[in-house]
């Protein structure tokens, strides 16, 4: 069952390390091609010199792509992070927010790198902002996407043997 962006986003909001850190999903639009997600600075996610903790600010941008090519390429495909990292630009402070966008061309390429059942690893990249606008940290992903390789059926199978 494929979960709706309405229930996924209510879900995601309840999940224990993001409603812990102050991570709230604003909005995912209904192809699942649009994600919002922001941060209120407070206690829970402050680190010693009283700015966004780096880790929380990662983990707001964390699954967000997967989910998102899961969703809208479908149980024909693996879709997994394979790495990240984040490079902090400047001290968060406030409300950050990253918006996440998967685009046709971006899916019309995968699905060609894909094609053969090549794996495909795509290096996508989303900017936190500050409430100004400014690029807080810039968080770079790799995702492993591979096409499911199709399973014989079983009267093949038996016809084989």
């Amino acid at each position: 069952m494929k979960p709706t962006p309405r229930l996924a986003r209510l879900l995601i909001n309840l999940w224990p390390p993001f409603l812990g850190a102050g991570i709230r999903v604003r909005a995912i639009s209904a192809d699942w091609r649009d994600v919002t997600v922001a941060m209120k600075l407070r206690l829970g996610n402050r680190n010693y010199v009283g700015v966004h903790f780096g880790g929380s600010l990662y983990s707001m941008t964390d699954p967000f792509f997967m989910l998102m090519l899961i969703q809208t390429l479908g149980r024909d495909y693996i879709v997994w992070d394979k790495s990240g990292s984040i490079d902090y630009l400047k001290p968060g402070r406030g409300t950050v927010s990253a918006r996440f966008m998967v685009d046709e061309a971006m899916l019309a390429t995968i699905r060609e790198m894909t094609a053969t059942g090549d794996k495909y690893l795509p290096q996508l990249q989303v900017d936190v902002v500050d409430e100004q606008g400014e690029v807080v940290a810039r968080v770079h992903k790799t995702l492993y996407i591979r096409r499911k390789q199709k399973r014989p059926v079983a009267t093949e199978v038996a016809a084989g043997a």
